[in-house]
């Protein structure tokens, strides 16, 4: 039986996912512009900026059919890169598919091509780029455009020519101009909801001076040709760091058009500590330099919205370190209700740094493209999908949902009090007063009670007893615990103890509570006490 502690979030009551454009900003929400309702961003990243100049996978199935799979996998959004080159220089963007292919001696990907997108390959470059937004919008999805490169290769080295202004390939001038033609060519193209300045800056020339200028006149250039997109602004060291605004912030008035993005790896800092320190402490260690790099501005006196625009682990789930860190990434996802986009869709490149038919194990299809490359973390992933948080008012009714990052479930009570785990809303609702107080169902007078060690909790009018009361435990505050006094007085955690697996998808958890192990060390992997959060959220 494989035990898993359950984690504890309570988010806002559900809502379907709608849109239409344009998207602006208010404080550190996304919200659609007509309406003032929040938009929540649950992308893909799509990379078409390596030196094919074509999104990834044309060769492998239709375009129709990939986008399809996006929209199946419950993405609302692509984050499409794009090379500054495709768009400013005529023998790179207005050349055909077909020359650019045959320059690289990808004869594969170009069978591939013709077999399963014939049109693309006389298209140039930038025709075959507008096909797949055309196509990403006829579908239903929203698109962000993003300045990922000069020069169309991998990202990213510090010594690439292609980290910060004045690099080999960095021209300013030159990136201006990309910018600008970008921002006006799809203009008129309404799933096209932002444009990303650039990204990750790097290298021994980044500095902040240079940051503000060039970003601060990119971003004009850009809202200038399409006012209703939204302006995507990133941090310096690949994008790890906006740390410097708590200093000085970006004095840009573009009409709520201003959206912050942040990336966040396990690799962004020492992955070798995941292995040789108690998990609880890492964790908690790596979500406060999140928040001092990046969150901050989302909470701070002028808040703003933050877009988690690159996260994602090798879906193989062959490293401790990453399967660490998405635990822990989706907790915090999950408390704030973050905006975000995983690297990556594409299983399979056409030529990655000089390899044919390059494998993308953090992508979230397999090399074939024909099926995801780990549905498991799919069905984990779907609760993150969910828009939980909206712009509070003074009617703000306070709840809570309980959440468990490590399958993605949630703390449900059924019709007849019973209590059971699910990823599926409608999700139960619950109160919480803090350390020491009872976590109540709302409008059933219920609360959660411990029965004893490996044993389901219940649900009890018995909100009284020591059994019934829930504090935060753990150096992470991560796991929520109660007091078992008629035997021993231990703690035990709430938990998802099993699963029952009908065709590849799991289809119902069973909860218990167990005794707390207080530290739980490197060795245990992700059983035992997993990292659990238990965070206070708006609801309506």
């Amino acid at each position: 039986m494989l035990e898993k502690s359950l984690q504890a979030i309570f988010l806002l009551s559900l809502v379907s996912f709608t849109y239409s454009f344009p998207l602006s900003t208010n404080k550190r929400w996304i919200i659609n512009a007509a309406t003032g309702q929040r938009v929540k961003l649950a992308c893909v990243n799509w990379p078409a900026h390596l030196q094919p100049m074509l999104a990834e996978g044309l060769d492998k199935k239709p375009l129709g059919e990939i986008v399809a799979a996006v929209v199946k996998m419950h993405f609302n959004c692509v984050r499409l890169t794009w090379s500054t080159f495709m768009f400013t220089r005529p023998n790179y963007g207005h050349i055909s598919v077909s020359q650019t292919l045959d320059s690289l001696d990808l004869k594969e990907a170009k069978q591939g091509i013709s077999k399963n997108n014939p049109f693309i390959l006389n298209m140039t470059h930038i025709q075959a780029y507008e096909a797949v937004v055309g196509e990403l919008g006829a579908q239903g999805i929203m698109v962000l455009l993003d300045n990922h490169i000069s020069k169309p290769d991998w990202c990213c080295s510090n010594t690439d020519g292609n980290g910060f202004f004045g690099d080999r390939y960095f021209d300013p001038n030159e990136w201006m101009k990309g910018l600008s033609f970008v921002a006006d060519r799809f203009k008129e193209k309404r799933q096209v909801v932002a444009i990303s300045l650039r990204n990750e800056l790097r290298g021994a020339r980044q500095n902040e001076p240079d940051w503000y200028k060039y970003f601060s006149e990119g971003a004009r250039v850009v809202h200038k040709r399409n006012p209703h997109v939204l302006v995507f602004v990133s941090g310096l060291n690949f994008d790890l760091d906006l740390s410097f605004l708590q200093k000085r912030p970006l004095a840009l008035d573009l009409d709520n058009k201003i959206v912050y993005e942040i990336h966040w790896y396990s690799f962004s800092q020492d992955q070798n500590m995941w292995k040789t320190q108690p998990t609880n402490i890492v964790c908690n260690k790596v979500t406060q330099s999140f928040i001092n790099r990046a969150a901050f501005l989302t909470t701070c006196k002028n808040p703003a919205p933050l877009v988690l625009s690159e996260f994602g682990f090798d879906q193989r789930e062959v490293n401790l370190a990453d399967n660490l860190y998405m635990t822990c990434l989706m907790a915090y996802a999950a408390e704030t209700d973050l905006d975000w986009a995983l690297w990556a869709l594409q299983g399979s490149y056409y030529l990655r740094g000089g390899l044919k038919g390059a494998e993308e194990t953090f992508g979230a299809l397999d090399s074939t493209w024909q099926h995801p490359r780990n549905p498991n973390f799919l069905e984990r992933l779907r609760f993150l999908q969910t828009k939980t948080h909206v712009p509070t008012t003074s009617r703000t009714r306070t709840s809570y949902i309980i959440f468990h990052p490590l399958s993605g479930n949630c703390v449900n009570a059924n019709a007849r009090n019973e209590l059971y785990a699910s990823n599926r809303g409608p999700f139960s609702r619950w109160s919480y007063g803090g350390d020491g107080t009872p976590i109540r169902l709302m409008d059933r007078s219920l609360c959660l009670k411990v029965v004893g060690d490996g044993l389901p909790p219940m649900l009890s009018n018995d909100c009284q007893s020591k059994q019934s009361a829930w504090s935060l435990v753990s150096s992470s505050k991560l796991h929520l615990a109660t007091k078992d006094d008629e035997h021993g007085g231990e703690l035990l955690c709430l938990q998802v103890s099993i699963w029952t697996e009908l065709r590849g998808q799991f289809k119902r958890k069973i909860l218990q509570v167990k005794a707390y192990e207080g530290q739980f060390k490197y060795k245990t992997g992700l059983t035992g006490n997993v990292p659990i959060t238990f965070s206070l959220q708006p609801s309506a």
